[in-house]
């Protein structure tokens, strides 16, 4: 429930439209659902302006299935249902709750779209260095759209080829927002910065060869950058990296 959804029922018993008894009714899950095995949140997104984000990998299809079960009875809010490092098993699961439920197999991101009011602002823009990196960057543009954001992507123009990123100077100078997802030394984001005035938050993702250290050497090349425009995100995190750019793109 957002801080709208609260707002419009306040205002409906107000008028006599809908009684206090209805109404506590809507609200008697907040703050928090307990199923158990997990305490669903339903405040978060009047918290933070999104709703709860499942993540897959480590709960079983049924755990999933149930979490996102205890989400859609929440019906007054008509959240947009997101969740990441998922299967084929839990897939299944899910779409035995909901048929509208949607798998993205290069992420492993299921989305149930129930809402596409555009909260934020501008535009997000995600640009991966590498085909490789598509993945954590296809997750980090789906999260932003689920959350309101008007985002598009642009893959495969790192350094390697830098005329390719140059190409599109105009495409990232519009963005209110960059997600900057690369592998490797982890060299794009410092120029990607370099071109732009805003924010770039950059994902160091776990593709390279052996003294890539599974992405450490990407996240460390970050840390490092001389770009003063450019923050951090944890190893293969797009989920974390489009949050961000959510936050900024609704203030």
């Amino acid at each position: 429930m957002t801080e709208k959804h609260v707002q419009e029922l306040l205002e409906a018993v107000r008028r006599g439209k809908v009684s206090s008894e209805q109404a506590l009714q809507r609200l008697k899950h907040l703050p928090f659902e307990d199923l158990g095995f997990a305490k669903v949140d339903h405040h978060r997104a009047l918290r933070q302006g999104y709703a709860e984000v499942v993540f897959g990998k480590g709960k079983t299809p049924a755990q999933v299935a149930e979490i996102v079960r205890a989400m859609l009875r929440q019906k007054v809010s008509r959240q947009n249902v997101l969740i990441t490092r998922a299967d084929a098993r839990i897939f299944r699961a899910v779409k035995r709750v909901d048929r509208r439920a949607k798998f993205h197999a290069t992420s492993g991101v299921i989305t149930i779209e129930q809402n596409l009011e555009i909260t934020g602002k501008g535009k997000i823009l995600v640009v991966s260095a590498g085909t490789s990196d598509i993945p954590v960057a296809e997750e980090a543009l789906l999260t932003a759209q689920m959350m309101g954001n008007r985002a598009e992507h642009l893959y495969d123009v790192g350094v390697a080829g830098i005329h390719r990123l140059l190409e599109y100077r105009e495409k990232l100078t519009e963005a209110r927002a960059i997600v900057c997802v690369a592998g490797m030394e982890g060299a794009l984001p410092s120029v990607v910065g370099g071109l732009v005035a805003a924010p770039v938050i950059a994902v160091p993702t776990s593709v390279g060869y052996g003294a890539s250290f599974g992405g450490v050497a990407a996240l460390l090349g970050m840390l490092n950058s001389c770009a003063s425009n450019v923050t951090v995100v944890n190893i293969d995190n797009g989920f974390g990296a489009a949050c961000v750019a959510s936050c900024i793109n609704r203030s």
